[in-house]
């Protein structure tokens, strides 16, 4: 997530499961929201403890304090969610994770890279479809490199309601970022669009009732969807997006249409439902236990903040090795920051979110410099983690 802390800073060799320190994690946060984040809120499990701590507001214009129990859009974490459906679907043998996607969806990927595509390279980014982002928010051309970019097109967009038929096209159609399972892929939205058009194939409903019946509704969680409107119900935070210090004061794009994202990034949870989540996924109550085992198959992949990491099916570690103790996603929408990870043992689940995005600054080179916010998170999360 671009402007939200970077988790390959960690050292998790030295991180060994400990009992909670509820002293030190309310600092912790506390220290997020005067490093300048409106609002933090976060859970932290561990065997039986869990300790839901929040700092600052929710709302800037109110007052309202951030509490434990908000709703907030938590963008690529939704990769996990949709990752783990479709698994469950080749667990049921209507899909099979190496065959071309072309045999499923040919009039979306049509001819010879339709052919040459399978669905674990979607799942893992090695695809080569571009990212389709800069051609829906044309004045966001550079994205995530923001040099010389206009943020008026979250505006213009804020109610769209995109197809996502539509986005793949512009993802499909543009330059191939390499080749089909090569290395390192290149991480990028449109593989996700088109695992959701897989499920709708496969499953015969709606990509989102599928995830819902699967995947959200299996692991009991009551306060997580995909939305299919512009609005989050329910209590929740305002959601500021600074744009790298393009929009100033930070503004909120909390009701804002999620169909840019989709079955990519659009989901709405808490953090105590994403470490529920995320115990269960290691638990192999989401999935079977070989299924697991195929998520953390890592490969080289370039990240939207140009950073290679290691990436599984819709997971990847805190460690560029491929191996780590922690595991999860991040994710970013407008305003909105989310990162969940989990000892893969169950010995402890992290999930923290963050109302402010884009922070920081650009260099001369168009790339966001440090914050006080990111050594901020930094610190949390070496005291979250144990």
């Amino acid at each position: 997530m671009t402007g939200v802390f970077d988790p390959a800073e960690l050292d998790p060799a030295e991180l060994e499961p400990t009992e909670l320190e509820p002293t030190e994690l309310d600092a912790a946060l506390d220290g997020i929201h005067r490093a300048g984040v409106p609002g933090v809120f976060a859970e932290v499990r561990a065997g039986d403890q869990v300790w839901r701590g929040a700092a600052g507001v929710a709302d800037l214009d109110t007052g309202r304090p951030a509490t434990p129990d908000l709703r907030h859009r938590v963008g690529s974490v939704t990769k996990t969610f949709t990752a783990a459906a479709v698994l469950q679907q080749a667990e049921r043998g209507r899909v099979d994770l190496d065959a071309p996607i072309g045999h499923y969806l040919p009039a979306l990927v049509p001819g010879g890279r339709g052919e040459a595509i399978t669905v674990r390279t979607l799942i893992n980014h090695t695809s080569g479809l571009a990212e389709y982002l800069p051609r829906a928010y044309p004045s966001l051309k550079a994205f995530p490199n923001a040099a010389g970019t206009d943020p008026r097109s979250l505006d213009d967009h804020r109610f769209t309601r995109f197809r996502p038929a539509d986005l793949i096209g512009l993802g499909v159609t543009a330059p191939a970022t390499g080749a089909p399972g090569g290395t390192p892929g290149v991480y990028s939205n449109t593989n996700y669009l088109l695992l959701g058009q897989l499920l709708e194939r496969v499953s015969g409903m709606t990509a989102e009732r599928c995830i819902t019946e699967n995947v959200i509704e299996r692991a009991g969680l009551r306060n997580t969807e995909l939305p299919t409107g512009p609005h989050i119900g329910g209590p929740h935070a305002r959601m500021y997006e600074a744009w790298f210090g393009m929009i100033d004061p930070p503004r909120d794009y909390s009701v804002f249409d999620m169909s840019w994202v989709g079955t990519a990034a659009s989901l709405i949870s808490t953090v105590g439902d994403l470490n529920r989540f995320f115990g269960l996924l290691f638990a192999g109550e989401i999935v079977a236990p070989s299924s697991l085992e195929q998520m953390r198959r890592t490969v080289p992949v370039v990240s939207q903040e140009g950073r290679t990491i290691a990436y599984g099916l819709g997971l990847h570690p805190w460690e560029a090795s491929g191996e780590g103790p922690f595991w999860g996603h991040g994710g970013s929408a407008w305003g909105a920051g989310t990162l969940a990870m989990a000892r893969t043992d169950g010995s402890r689940q992290v999930a923290v979110a963050v109302n402010l995005q884009r922070w920081g600054r650009l260099d001369s080179e168009g790339r966001p410099q440090r914050h006080p916010i990111d050594d901020a998170l930094a610190a949390f999360h070496r005291v979250a983690m144990g």
